[in-house]
């Protein structure tokens, strides 16, 4: 069984969805206090930190060596016009990213971090995005939603923020959380 460390329900449902059998750990981890200027990196390394800390405490649990189950973290976050985006911090900050985001490309990287293999697994999916040009109103009914202040890069492509997307070039799971055809290849057999 996988142990999926994240609190990201978005996560957990594409696990769901893809009848990949898991369980939820949250790590705990402070992203704040991991600083990395390339944010293809900076999204493994979070996501190795989160694995690594869910793997720990399921170790010190089972006083073993190591996990005895595959731990996945990840981490996202979205790149427009050299600015990079983790999730708001409250509405008005939503606000100002939709404003910089409407009508523009971006590119969301998710990093993962797979354990319980001699060797940790790790990559960076890249997937671009194309966001409608909004309107000051739309921009605005849809923050007021409250969908974006849960979500990297303020918008939720299962969600209603999946009306506000033109394109996306790259692997649709991604943009949700995870990659499922990176997973699929790494669970070959755990």
């Amino acid at each position: 069984m996988l142990v999926l460390a994240s609190a990201s329900p978005a996560r957990r449902r594409l696990l769901e969805q893809a009848a990949i059998p898991h369980r939820v750990e949250v790590s705990g981890v402070d992203e704040e206090g991991i600083v990395e200027p390339d944010p293809q990196r900076l999204v493994q390394r979070l996501a190795r930190a989160k694995a690594e800390a869910v793997a720990a405490r399921l170790a010190s649990r089972a006083a073993a060596a190591g996990p005895s189950e595959g731990v996945l973290g990840c981490d996202s976050l979205l790149c427009v016009a050299g600015a990079v985006h983790g999730k708001p911090a409250d509405a008005a900050e939503a606000m100002e990213r939709w404003r910089a985001m409407a009508g523009r490309w971006g590119e969301l990287h998710t990093g993962h971090c797979l354990l319980g293999r001699a060797q940790p697994l790790l990559a960076t999916v890249t997937t671009r995005v194309l966001f409608a040009d909004l309107s000051e109103d739309a921009i605005r009914a849809y923050v007021a939603t409250g969908e974006p202040l849960h979500c990297a890069g303020a918008f939720a492509l299962e969600g209603r923020g999946g009306l506000l997307v033109e394109r996306l070039e790259g692997c649709f799971s991604n943009v949700i959380g995870l990659s499922l055809p990176l997973l699929r290849r790494w669970l070959k057999p755990l």
